[in-house]
């Protein structure tokens, strides 16, 4: 089934919700208004649907291969990411004076979901990549920006993200590789790090590794952990590659989805190449600030791979309405066709398409704005805007991350359901999604973690007044719709309002708890992620609402308004439901949780 990239409604969340006509009012983005964006995402859409998404199917059947250290990309996959360096997009967000294209991240985030969509696995080296240059224009000194970002800029070198040892996961107190420094102001890194997103392949000319590793009188835990620069391939005085480093990559995973993308278990140090004892590395910033350096790159990925689980469930909502409306079997209950009729007739079909459409509407929504306020946080001349900028994108990465990859679970389930028997069979393509969605929720720090971020950094800190802020935007918008004349609108005001009310309930709670009682706060945590995240989405399909109803009187594209306002509608119905009984968990479940004993388990 092909795929269409959605972007009519991209183009409505970022005029109508995103505000991307104040963006293009910041200095820098002054040609990166509303034709700007429809121009770059009509071109992403036809990248995306022509080059990438066709091996997306393929790439899940025949994944590649390791033999003795070298990995060789799926077929296809080298001609593709040669096509996209060619075509600029690694760059498109990407400061000029490195050859960047300088665009908002609010036009970045919307070509990110179009690649996301098309090809899980193939995105992925993109995205590591932009991570990694992002670390290295907030940390890297001028030597090492000059001799990597250019050429990752053009798509000729990948970067990754070297983070996880066997015995070191989430908590990376625990790494042990080794960085000794030399006299000539280099280190010999030594260790072995796995679940490493295209840590080897031959898409790129090199692949420059950050990699987190303890020097010889670092402090224990996290205090004593920096960041390095570990290329594959040594760079030459004159920018040219010099010897292979001592990078070797010693297997490949095999994994439950997206099989494309070469999940690497490397080496450094194993005296495999000829570079003397250990792979040579260069520190990024200062010694033992590697994981806040590391972290940027992290909370880039994070809001990346929220983009992702909204670019999977977007496709698998596509194949599942492909299906429903060819698939014949059963009379609709309502006597509207003498035989049987195509299942997208009948209500439960619906219920699941409906479901579907209305969490990728949200979920884009709510990404979206949360580029605009990055763009605003980062680039906006006056202080005080940009600083409120900043901590609503802070409050909304775990948000964008967890509630879109928990729900893309959920999205690519009721697109195997959706399918019925036929779902359950790899050849239709359903259940690549499903397996593809599942690595989401865990990778760049899971639910949990997103949500202990929420908690601990994001409402109890400052006591709840970042959340209670939203909670006063959402309170303008609840105004706004009742003092409308639509029945649709009203309605809405008043779900909107009840799931605030149990929202600000949850705030005070976690508020008042998290010292006292931190066991039922944090075994919450998570329903507290999905309740805020939910809310806030339901804010932005509210908002949509109004933006279609005044479109609509306006003649504006009547079939796709009338389409937003049906969705929004759902929304309230169906999904902002759900608050009310996420509230109960957290403010009544702390305690039901912990009560098992230990043994009993």
């Amino acid at each position: 089934m092909s795929y269409r990239a959605p972007v009519k409604d991209q183009l409505f969340c970022l005029k109508e919700l995103a505000g991307l006509d104040k963006i293009a009012q910041i200095p820098g983005f002054e040609d990166a208004g509303y034709e700007t964006a429809q121009a770059v995402l009509e071109e992403s859409a036809k990248f995306n649907e022509g080059v990438v998404a066709p091996l997306n199917w393929s790439g899940d059947q025949d994944h590649g291969s390791w033999d003795n250290g070298v990995v060789r990309a799926s077929k296809g996959f080298k001609e593709a990411y040669q096509a996209l360096a060619e075509g600029g997009w690694q760059g498109l967000g990407q400061p000029t004076e490195f050859g960047g294209q300088g665009l908002p991240k609010s036009i970045g985030a919307a070509c990110i979901e179009h690649m996301t969509s098309a090809n899980l696995s193939f995105s992925l080296c993109s995205i590591l990549t932009a991570g990694a240059i992002e670390a290295l224009l907030t940390a890297g000194s001028d030597e090492l920006k000059q001799r990597y970002i250019p050429n990752m800029i053009a798509g000729q070198w990948t970067g990754t993200m070297n983070l996880t040892e066997p015995q070191a996961g989430s908590d990376l107190a625990l790494v042990r590789s080794k960085a000794v420094k030399q006299g000539d102001g280099t280190y010999r890194i030594s260790g072995q790090k796995i679940f490493i997103t295209y840590g080897e392949h031959d898409m790129s000319e090199n692949i420059v590794h950050l990699v987190l590793a303890r020097t010889p009188d670092a402090p224990e835990g996290v205090k004593g952990i920096s960041l390095f620069v570990v290329p594959k391939f040594l760079v030459n005085e004159d920018g040219s590659l010099g010897k292979r480093n001592d990078v070797y990559c010693a297997s490949i995973e095999d994994k439950l989805g997206i099989k494309a993308s070469p999940t690497a278990v490397l080496v450094f140090g194993d005296n495999k190449f000829d570079v003397g004892a250990g792979a040579i590395g260069y520190l990024v910033g200062e010694e033992n600030r590697g994981l806040e350096y590391m972290f940027i790159m992290m909370n880039a990925a994070r809001y990346d791979v929220g983009v992702q689980g909204l670019g999977v469930s977007e496709r698998a909502y596509q194949h599942a309405v492909a299906y429903a409306k060819d698939r014949v079997q059963s009379r609709p209950v309502d006597g509207s066709h003498p035989g049987s009729a195509a299942i997208i007739h009948h209500p439960d079909v619906k219920r699941m398409l409906m479901t579907m459409r209305a969490l990728c509407e949200a979920e884009r929504a709510m990404a979206l704005v949360g580029a605009a306020a990055y763009d605003t946080a980062h680039h906006h001349p006056d202080a005080a805007t940009a600083k409120q900028a900043q901590a609503m994108y802070e409050f909304l990465v775990p948000l964008i991350k967890g509630y879109n990859t928990e729900n893309s679970v959920e999205v690519t389930s009721l697109g195997v359901q959706v399918h019925g028997g036929m779902g359950f069979i790899e050849e239709t393509g359903a259940a690549q999604y499903y397996r593809d969605s599942r690595i989401l929720p865990i990778y760049e720090g899971t639910t949990a973690i997103q949500a202990n971020d929420l908690v601990g950094r994001k409402t109890a800190r400052d006591g709840g007044a970042m959340a209670k802020a939203v909670a006063a935007m959402i309170a303008d918008t609840e105004g706004q719709l009742a003092g409308r004349n639509s029945a649709a609108g009203k309605k809405l005001a008043t779900q909107l309002k009840a799931a605030r009310e149990s929202f600000l309930q949850a705030v005070d709670f976690v508020v008042a708890n998290v010292k006292s009682k931190p066991n039922d706060v944090f075994a919450g945590s998570v329903p507290y992620l999905m309740l805020t995240a939910n809310l806030v989405c339901g804010w932005q399909m509210a908002r949509s609402l109004i933006a279609a109803e005044d479109n609509l009187a306006a003649g504006n594209d009547v079939s796709f308004m009338e389409a937003k306002i049906a969705t929004a509608r759902f929304y309230g119905d169906h999904i902002l439901a759900r608050v009310a009984s996420l509230r109960d968990t957290i403010l009544n479940g702390g305690e039901s949780v912990t009560a098992l004993s230990l043994d009993a388990f």
